[in-house]
This record gives C-alpha cells, sequence and structure tokens, in this order.
C-alpha cells in the first residue's frame, strides 16, 4: 500500500502543478490582454490629440489650428438702444475657437485663423444675417420700413459681418433700431470708449 499512496500522491502533486501552472498561464495571457488593449486606446488617444491640434472635431470650417492667433475684438450688440449682455453664463466659452470669457460681454476671444464672426454667433445659438438678428427664443429684429439693421467695423458701415474675420484691436457695433445719425455716432463713440479685456 505505500507504493500505490505514494504514487497516487505524487500523481496529485503533479496534477496541482499542472492545475496551477494552467492557472497562472491563463491570468498572465489575460494580464497580457488588459495590458495590450490599454496600450491601444493610449496609442489611440495620443494619436486623436496629435491630429486634434490640427483639426479638432467639431470646430469651424476652414479654421487653422487651435493657438494658430489669439485675437481680441470689442463688440457692442444695441436693440432699440439697449446693449445686450454677453457676459451673462449663456454666452460664455462655447466654443474653444471664439468666445467670450471672464464674465466679460464685451470683449471677443479668437483663438485661431480661418474663424469668423457669423460662427461665434452659431456658437451662442443667435441668428445674424445682413436683415435679421434672431434670439435664440426667437424673437427678431429683421430690417423693415422702420427699423434697421445697422453693422460697423472700426467706425465704417459695413453690409455684414457674419464673414468678418477680427484682427487685434477690431471694433464692431451690431444696432437695431430707428437711430439718427447722431444716435448711430453717440453708439459708436460708446463702443470706442469701451474697454477691451485681454
Amino acid at each position: 500500500m505505500g507504493r500505490k499512496e505514494r504514487r497516487e500522491r505524487e500523481v496529485k502533486r503533479e496534477n496541482y502543478a499542472t492545475k496551477h501552472s494552467a492557472e497562472k498561464r491563463k491570468q498572465n495571457l489575460m494580464a497580457l490582454g488588459v495590458l495590450a488593449i490599454i496600450v491601444v486606446i493610449v496609442g489611440y488617444s495620443v494619436f486623436v490629440f496629435l491630429n486634434m491640434t490640427e483639426t479638432a472635431p467639431g470646430g469651424p470650417e476652414n479654421a487653422g489650428a487651435l493657438g494658430s492667433e489669439h485675437s481680441h475684438a470689442s463688440i457692442l450688440v444695441k436693440i432699440f438702444g439697449d446693449s445686450f449682455d454677453f457676459s451673462a453664463p449663456a454666452y460664455q466659452i462655447k466654443s474653444s475657437w471664439i468666445h467670450f470669457e471672464g464674465r466679460d460681454g464685451g470683449t471677443v476671444h479668437k483663438h485661431a485663423t480661418g474663424v469668423t464672426l457669423g460662427y461665434l454667433f452659431d456658437t451662442l445659438a443667435l441668428t445674424l444675417d445682413d436683415q435679421c438678428f434672431v434670439f435664440q427664443d426667437g424673437r427678431s429684429f429683421c430690417t423693415n420700413e422702420d427699423y434697421t439693421l445697422n453693422f460697423f467695423v472700426n467706425g465704417e458701415k459695413s453690409k455684414d459681418v457674419r464673414d468678418l474675420e477680427i484682427t487685434e484691436n477690431d471694433r464692431i457695433l451690431i444696432t437695431y433700431g430707428g437711430e439718427t445719425p447722431e444716435e448711430l455716432e453717440m453708439q459708436l463713440i460708446e463702443l470706442d470708449n469701451q474697454e477691451l479685456i485681454k
């Protein structure tokens, strides 16, 4: 019986060793698989990040890389003589390319070449064209026989500002109402006196 018991113990040891090494191998393969997945995810993330500086998703068409430009412009929007408040949280930093920031509603910050003022208004869910200024709630202010939507860029009257790519220290006035030339001049003076926050 001694040999039989010894043989059974040896078989049990061999089975245990085989089972233990198989389990260890399985754990090692699983760890290697998880590590490979992590490497693939990190590699893909790095690839996306590196390409994001060239063409980040969600950006404006034809825009340069983020950081390719950093310009500031002063803007004043007047509706029947009242200033539109872009300092409200609903209008702060809605896009990385062009935005208002720091609870300031008078300075536009542009962070890439090829970004237009029209894109800024799109990101704020405000509709602007050469005839109408439309708020998020649907209220519209359109040129008609009594009132006019006017645009001024650096003191000069402009037909439209949607395609305007701001440059450093630009001054933009968008005004709607029945202002006299003198009242328009006062608005332009107000815009010129507006502080540009950089």
